[in-house]
């Protein structure tokens, strides 16, 4: 997770301390602390130090737990996704990313995300999980946007008979989106 320091007028941040003071004093908390006061002009401000994650990891997050508002959260409104199964459909925008990555996570078990690298705006991510009883490894490569956010999915799955066992698992699923099956063709 990255630290970002925020600063903020002195009313504003007590405001916040005082609903934050319950969740910090259970370190369930999202301000992790309080720092120096900083001079910024004629104004005294403070500052606070807040954590976020990054769109990979909230992504990574979401997908483990099936969690769609998480994941989808992690992503531009224009993302794509390539299809690791057919190499030429092209799933694109966030309401059929959407509708291909609840079949997805729906069809996946124990999915845990356990290695990510970065290089510019590339993200890598590694993952296992199982489709019935045989084990799918996956490496995932995320573009990011400008603003941090996902725009490209590029998974690559192995080994062969999980990929096919997936594949035959999920068609069913995505079948029932024919007009999302259609704009992926066309990509």
């Amino acid at each position: 997770m990255a630290k970002v320091m925020v600063s903020l007028p002195d009313d504003l941040l007590e405001r916040i301390d005082m609903q934050a003071r319950p969740r910090r004093e259970s370190r369930s908390g999202f301000l992790r602390e309080l720092a120096r006061p900083l001079s910024s002009g004629s104004t005294p401000r403070r500052c606070i130090i807040v954590e976020m994650e990054d769109a990979v990891t909230r992504f990574c997050r979401g997908s483990e737990r099936n969690a769609p508002e998480l994941f989808m959260s992690a992503l531009t409104p224009d993302v794509e996704l390539v299809s690791p199964i057919s190499g030429h459909m092209v799933f694109r925008g966030s309401d059929d990313v959407r509708v291909l990555l609840c079949a997805v996570y729906g069809t996946l078990v124990d999915l845990t995300w356990s290695e990510q690298d970065h290089d510019g705006p590339l993200r890598l991510a590694i993952g296992e999980c199982k489709v019935g009883p045989v084990r799918l490894s996956d490496a995932m490569v995320f573009d990011l946007a400008e603003d941090g956010r996902i725009r490209r999915i590029r998974p690559h799955l192995r080994p062969w008979l999980a990929l096919t066992l997936f594949a035959l698992l999920l068609g069913p699923k995505v079948a029932r989106h024919p007009g999302v099956v259609w704009r992926a063709l066309r990509g």
